[in-house]
């Protein structure tokens, strides 16, 4: 059994991704060819909105939009303790100082209470500049973004969603990527949709500041590629992964339901034995990972390990306590809910291929671990 199974999925689509290969083999724009153009307008369809600038990694997308929005040194960026390191390394490269604010113990998204006092304590410090805030939509599901859109207002802050982990969810009928002034979500080959490398995309309702992050994606090119009108990147995404995503696109919109049904099935076997996840009211899960919550882990996790059953850990450390930003200061009991969450969360195989006997006995291994 695989954690995520890409090859089922490859068998399905594999026709149209020969397709899609010998195009591009045939037209041999292997850098900002059509099929580039062509995905950027069927994912800007598929999110409702009127900008989208494919790049090459959910990373680089982040980096871009910070880039764009005049991030630097002297900028407070407040972002969630509780994720993969790239949404707050972004913040660092640029000389920015990421904040990081403790989650919900139930959506374990970023909390808009903590949210507030965290704004209120930078301004109330002087020091840095209150400039933008980084939602993060953990395992699929779209953060409180009313509270946080509030938040934003009332601060003068702009909105980076980070839908690294969401593309394909819905926040109350809103999709993911449209959440904020800016989203980026990640190609990465193990997330909902993604490539066969790396790859991500950025969406925005702005212009004016899509025409700067179309720049800034290639060294900052003005109106040819000798011309450079601001320091820039090399964060194209290859044409190859675009046919990749293309071809992935025809069976995208069935797999996010059959992750639903997976996702159920796993939620009735498992409710009163392990903490499921909860979805608020209003919102769907692109289920990019099924976490569950207990106080026997390690337990869980032997059990299912006897029968091949992989599983993960998402995320061990909170990156207030990770060393790369030891020079911020912050000590253990900062930010408690995510430090507690650290140290139950556990991760269960998911994909859209996952056989209904697959499911039964994952359900089954984690039952038998924690009741005999």
């Amino acid at each position: 059994m695989k954690f995520v199974d890409l090859d089922v999925q490859q068998g399905k689509i594999r026709p149209e991704l020969e397709r899609r290969f010998n195009a591009v083999l045939k037209h041999g724009q292997y850098i900002m060819g059509p099929e580039v153009g062509e995905l950027e307008g069927r994912l800007a369809e598929f999110v409702n909105i009127k900008h989208c600038i494919t790049c090459s990694s959910g990373t680089d997308g982040l980096l871009i939009a910070l880039m764009a929005l005049d991030v630097g040194p002297g900028d407070a960026i407040f972002t969630s303790t509780f994720t993969f390191i790239a949404t707050a390394e972004v913040i660092a490269l640029l000389g920015a100082t990421p904040v990081f604010v403790d989650i919900d113990p139930r959506t374990y998204n970023i909390d808009p209470v903590k949210l507030r006092e965290a704004i209120r304590n930078v301004k109330a410090r002087g020091q840095l500049k209150a400039k933008g805030v980084i939602p993060v939509d953990l395992f699929g599901l779209p953060a409180d973004y009313d509270s946080i859109s509030s938040l934003a207002t009332e601060y003068d802050l702009f909105i980076i969603e980070d839908a690294a982990q969401s593309f394909g969810a819905i926040y109350k009928g809103g999709k993911a990527g449209s959440l904020g002034h800016v989203g980026v979500t990640s190609f990465f080959p193990a997330k909902p949709l993604g490539c066969y490398g790396d790859g991500g995309s950025i969406f925005t309702k702005d212009g004016q500041l899509s025409e700067k992050m179309i720049s800034i994606r290639v060294h900052g090119q003005g109106s040819h590629k000798y011309e450079n009108v601001r320091v820039g990147l090399n964060g194209r995404l290859d044409t190859l992964q675009a046919a990749i995503l293309l071809a992935k696109l025809e069976v995208f919109s069935e797999e996010l339901e059959i992750r639903q049904g997976i996702a159920k099935s796993y939620s009735d076997g498992l409710n009163g034995i392990v903490e499921v996840p909860f979805i608020p009211e209003g919102l769907i899960s692109a289920w990019a990972q099924y976490s569950i919550m207990t106080d026997r882990r390690q337990e869980v996790q032997a059990n299912l390990g006897k029968q091949k059953i992989p599983t993960a850990i998402y995320y061990p450390t909170p990156l207030h306590r990770q060393p790369a930003f030891s020079y911020l200061g912050y000590r253990e009991g900062d930010c408690p809910i995510a430090e507690a969450t650290a140290g139950r969360i556990l991760s269960l195989p998911m994909h859209p291929y996952l056989k209904d006997t697959e499911i039964a006995q994952i359900v089954e291994g984690v039952r038998k671990a924690l009741l005999g």
